[in-house]
């Protein structure tokens, strides 16, 4: 089955926003969502090699994601993933300090990109994860970023998208834990911040109560309670959400929120979250209810949170996003005072400030 392009158009934009990426010629040249020269995959290839051949190997990586969006269902997909992989592969090789981890684990193999580990000098760590439709590569940019404000920094993928190869269920949390083992000799652990995006700021939300390392959260259009049990609200939801979360938890569009149904987080969950809680929320979100974000500031002890006048992920609003989200984690985590200075001094110069 085929997705429908329009919508594919409509909601690949808050990517391409992330990725600081310009995609109209592209997505004038796309018809359909087939094999054939006008398709969605043979279009964004086509443009991914280009960039490469033109030796802009961050742009070629962007644009074989891009190909593979929303997740892998066909042999072109599968070819664009691995691309994308490998050109950031080959990008990550002229930036030092970049590595590739590769966690066996009984379910799979978990792979990830990190900046910053040490032994000999353990930095506090930040895992960074997206949501169901966004790949390590769109995030990883970042980590030299990030180990230069004094983080070890992980950037990873939900079970089941991209190189994740775990299934997507209600034991997912417990990734956060597992990547926090791994780098456990080359970092110090026992102070984690999580930036997850989207869906993983919920398994965030659940991991916290049980998992003492971690000691922030900052999310943006994280499900929380409503998404899972709003039976109404689920019936409009668009259809790549259904089709993508249907995928990663190997059920069907038309079962999959009978699966999903008791993910949600009670408020006795969430009062066991007693770490700073940071949330980008956007007033007109079609995916995430606004009764998810509503649930947190009553129930999360320590609740910050903005709402931008936007659709879900706020791609309008992404240079602002970014910001508020990078000043939350190095507040949170008592970041070098210079550091802190600087992000917030950029912040105040993006439209809306720190509102």
């Amino acid at each position: 089955m085929s997705n429908d392009v329009a919508e594919l158009k409509q909601y690949v934009l808050a990517h391409v926003s992330a990725q600081n990426a310009s995609a109209d010629g592209v997505l004038a040249r796309i018809d359909d969502d087939g094999d054939g020269p006008r398709s969605w995959t043979t279009q964004w290839i086509r443009a991914g090699e280009e960039r490469e051949q033109a030796g802009d190997l961050l742009a070629a990586t962007t644009f074989y994601n891009l190909a593979r969006f929303p997740f892998v269902d066909s042999p072109g997909r599968a070819e664009a993933l691995r691309r994308c992989v490998a050109v950031f592969d080959r990008w990550r090789r002229t930036v030092p300090g970049i590595e590739r981890l590769e966690l066996r684990l009984p379910g799979g193999v978990v792979r990830a990109w990190a900046a910053g580990l040490s032994t000999t000098e353990r930095r506090p760590v930040l895992l960074m994860t997206g949501g169901i439709v966004s790949i390590k590569e769109q995030w990883a940019p970042i980590l030299p970023e990030l180990a230069r404000y004094g983080f070890a920094a992980v950037v990873t993928e939900l079970p089941g998208v991209g190189e994740n190869e775990l299934r997507y269920d209600l034991d997912s949390a417990a990734l956060f834990g597992v990547l926090l083992d791994a780098v456990a000799e080359r970092a110090d652990t026992s102070r984690a911040y999580a930036l997850a995006l989207s869906f993983s700021g919920h398994l965030a939300l659940r991991a916290a109560p049980s998992e003492p390392r971690l000691r922030g959260i900052v999310t943006a259009g994280a499900p929380v309670a409503a998404f899972f049990t709003d039976k109404e609200w689920q019936a409009a939801v668009p259809r790549v959400t259904v089709d993508t979360l249907a995928r990663l938890t190997q059920t069907t569009p038309a079962t999959v929120f009978d699966h999903v149904r008791n993910w949600a987080l009670t408020p006795q969950d969430l009062a066991g979250v007693r770490i700073p809680v940071a949330y980008v929320a956007s007033g007109r979100d079609e995916i995430i209810p606004p009764a998810d974000p509503a649930l947190l500031r009553t129930h999360v002890r320590d609740f910050r949170t903005i709402t931008h006048d936007d659709v879900h992920g706020s791609p309008a609003h992404f240079p602002h996003t970014r910001l508020w989200t990078l000043a939350q984690v190095l507040e949170m985590s008592g970041a070098d005072p210079r550091h802190r200075a600087a992000v917030d001094g950029a912040l105040a110069q993006v439209e809306g400030g720190r509102a």
